[in-house]
């Protein structure tokens, strides 16, 4: 497929390794005039773009708010209308939780021209890591992707022993995360794993019970977390210890 000036790439770039980027992914990145990356975007990535690109961080991680949504919009626009091929970086994939509906409407509202290149999210990269299919046809039939951002907010949970819930931006108060999954239905003896800088080498992992989620050190940030039936197939974990 050709590559366009004139046009925003909203590019998945996967967990952070480099040999997970598609092709697509990799051949926009040896051809984008800019570079606008989030704070999750690291350098192993950053050092496939072109060696002129303009390269600018617009990342707005844990609540720092560095930009505006409306400022990156206005960037991508700016430098799409002056014939530029702009690579709009974001961490996994642009569509999970990236804010990417925003950005398109933004893009549509100006006559932009933009495509989508999707990327591994952090959630397949954590079950993969880990050694598990988060989907099975032994029991573990549905699957659920939500966001930690005002998950207590939302009135029912699927839980149950055939669904496997994806939990991203879990935050660090396991405690809370506990008892809202409890109160949602979800029985305490349910297994739940963590599982910070997933495909990344500084990658950590801890896997409990949901009783004793409470009681794991919380991981750095960004992390997300898995609970179902699905997960006591992963590997190399101890019940209630931290990998």
């Amino acid at each position: 497929m050709e590559i366009r000036p004139g046009t925003v790439y909203l590019t998945g770039t996967g967990p952070g390794d480099p040999e997970l980027l598609t092709r697509r992914a990799l051949h926009l990145l040896r051809a984008a005039d800019v570079v606008l990356h989030d704070d999750l975007v690291g350098d192993a990535i950053l050092a496939e773009a072109r060696a002129d690109a303009e390269r600018v961080n617009v990342g707005k991680r844990c609540g720092t708010k560095k930009i505006t949504q409306q400022e990156i919009n206005e960037l991508m626009i700016a430098h799409a209308r002056a014939g530029r091929i702009v690579a709009r970086l974001k961490s996994g994939d642009p569509l999970i939780f990236g804010r990417a509906g925003e950005e398109i409407r933004a893009l549509r509202r100006a006559g932009v021209s933009f495509e989508v290149i999707p990327g591994v999210t952090a959630a397949f990269a954590a079950a993969a890591a880990s050694g598990f299919s988060m989907t099975d046809r032994g029991g573990a039939s549905r699957l659920v992707l939500e966001s930690g951002h005002h998950a207590e907010e939302r009135t029912e949970t699927p839980s149950g022993t055939t669904t496997t819930l994806v939990r991203y931006m879990p935050g660090s108060d396991y405690e809370r995360v506990q008892q809202a999954l409890m109160n949602d239905g979800w029985d305490a003896a349910t297994p739940v794993l963590l599982v910070s800088c997933a495909g990344q080498p500084k990658q950590q992992m801890a896997r409990t019970t949901l009783g004793h989620l409470r009681e794991i050190t919380p991981l750095p940030a960004p992390a997300i977390l898995l609970v179902g039936q699905a997960i006591a197939m992963a590997d190399g974990a101890v019940e209630s210890a931290q990998i």
